[in-house]
């Protein structure tokens, strides 16, 4: 399955979430739901995954989090937050695509009142 075919179901599945619950929610609710889905559309995943970077000659273990790693291809990065704070998610995110070889990630912001406002797909390479 290519990276934009995981995304579409991410994001069919992020819709239905936002559609049944609306926005106010920690992320964690979020995340438990976005799992829950992803795994009745038979996807695999990591929540909560650690993955490491290397600096010269240093490798640093756990070097950054993120919330869902997606048949090992997908970043998923999940707020609740603001519209401002976008913009240091975006390049947050892309530096996890760039630092981890990732070519797709998913910002999935369900703060917003329109889910597909908080939707943004970060590609590194694709």
């Amino acid at each position: 399955m290519t990276e934009n075919e995981i995304s579409k179901i991410i994001f069919e599945a992020g819709l239905k979430i936002h559609r049944k619950l609306g926005a106010g929610l920690y992320e964690r609710v979020y995340e438990e739901c976005l799992a829950y889905e992803l795994k009745n559309a038979g996807l695999n995943f990591e929540r909560q995954k650690t993955l490491p970077i290397q600096y010269e000659s240093l490798f640093v273990n756990d070097a950054f989090r993120v919330d869902l790693l997606v048949e090992g291809k997908v970043i998923v990065e999940l707020k609740a937050s603001t519209e401002k704070e976008n913009m240091f998610f975006e390049a947050q995110l892309l530096n996890y695509l760039r630092l981890g070889n990732y070519k797709l990630g998913m910002l999935l912001n369900f703060h917003l009142p329109l889910f597909k406002n908080g939707v943004r797909r970060i590609v590194n390479g694709l």
